[in-house]
């Protein structure tokens, strides 16, 4: 599928077969199926000490969709960056059209930390988070995945584990494994999925 033009038809095409898209520093897009898949806990994610006080003092005003795209352009990059205007472009059809989702942290009325992915069946999958304010990106996941729970998603997929994931309680399970578990999420539906 490399060079194909981004479309969301395209995008739900790959993820129900376990391929997500990264631009690479051509500006060509590239789809990945890594052999192991990062996964975060549906039950939530790790909460430290010092997270559950931001959490519990309620510093952040958390919000779901009313800011998409702009939580896509703050997870934008310096260097090293896999998301590009057709990403921005795609993704934003996919969140009007009702299967792309976010969570985000507000302060004072700006707009600090966010995540966002898209929703298969009962399936999440997240796809990158910013924040311009200590613990915010953590606050946003946090809200997502409980908000995912809620909803009856039954696998929240984080796709490539990093240290950082880690330490919120990501956890890797083989391709083989995730592909099972994504084929039998497909065939649930939520209130945010793909209708």
């Amino acid at each position: 599928m490399t060079g194909e033009e981004l479309t969301p038809w395209l995008i739900k095409f790959a993820y129900e077969r376990a391929a997500f898209p990264m631009t690479m520093d051509d500006g060509l897009v590239e789809w990945f199926q890594p052999h192991r898949r990062a996964l975060l806990p549906i039950e939530g994610i790790h909460v430290s000490h010092s997270l559950r006080k931001v959490i519990k003092n309620e510093k952040f005003e958390i919000k779901f969709d009313s800011a998409f795209e702009q939580v896509m352009r703050r997870c934008l990059r310096p260097t090293e960056n896999w998301i590009s205007e057709d990403f921005i472009r795609v993704y934003t059809q996919i969140h009007h059209d009702g299967w792309g989702h976010c969570s985000e942290c507000w302060l004072n009325g700006e707009l600090v930390g966010g995540v966002y992915g898209i929703a298969l069946g009962s399936c999440f999958c997240a796809e990158s988070m910013f924040h311009t304010k200590t613990d915010a990106s953590k606050v946003a996941l946090w809200a997502l995945v409980n908000k995912c729970r809620e909803l009856g998603f039954q696998i929240f997929d984080a796709q490539i584990l990093t240290p950082h994931l880690q330490s919120l309680g990501a956890y890797e399970v083989p391709h083989r494994t995730y592909l099972r578990m994504l084929n039998s999420s497909l065939l649930e539906k939520t209130a945010w999925s793909r209708k």
